[in-house]
């Protein structure tokens, strides 16, 4: 009966031993799996992270945050030329779609008139009231369209027959 109380004994104790090297094990485990997924160890750091600014020399804040900055007769924010009522159009059509649309739609007067009318049948474009001709005027003399030419004939070329 002896011998089967030792047996007992140590059979619990490598049960015991086998049971801590498998929690070892897990830990050990699950630590290198983190460090795979997170190796700079980002949740033990500080959540805060510190900024730094650097000053571009010869500028200043004001100059970075002039959003009706016209440089060269273009409007830097929008692409617009710089003229009579440009102000108007940027605060009128830059609300709702980008400023490319605008320049993209080269238009007449009447196309330009027949198309805010459309916006505001369908698309809920407010009534712009006495700024509507200045916008009109403004559009159809930036954004008017152009002639499209042919290209030039080629001339001075050296042909050659394709050979398989």
């Amino acid at each position: 009966m002896e011998n089967q109380d030792k047996l007992k004994e140590s059979i619990r104790q490598i049960r015991l031993l086998m049971s801590t090297i498998f929690i070892i094990f897990i830990a050990i485990t699950g630590i290198l799996v983190y460090l795979l997924i997170d190796p700079s160890l980002s949740a033990f750091q500080s959540s805060t992270p510190e900024e730094t600014y650097a000053a571009v020399p010869g500028t200043t804040i004001e100059e970075e945050d002039d959003f009706d900055k016209i440089e060269n007769g273009i409007h830097l924010r929008t692409g617009f030329v710089e003229g009579d009522g440009l102000m108007l159009v940027v605060n009128n059509c830059t609300n709702c779609h980008s400023a490319k649309l605008v320049t993209q739609n080269r238009m007449s007067k009447e196309r330009w008139v027949a198309t805010i009318r459309w916006m505001q049948e369908t698309q809920n474009l407010w009534d712009l009231g006495k700024n509507e001709e200045a916008i009109v005027n403004y559009l159809a003399t930036y954004y008017a369209p152009t002639a499209k030419g042919r290209r030039q004939n080629l001339s001075n070329i050296e042909w050659y027959d394709l050979e398989n």
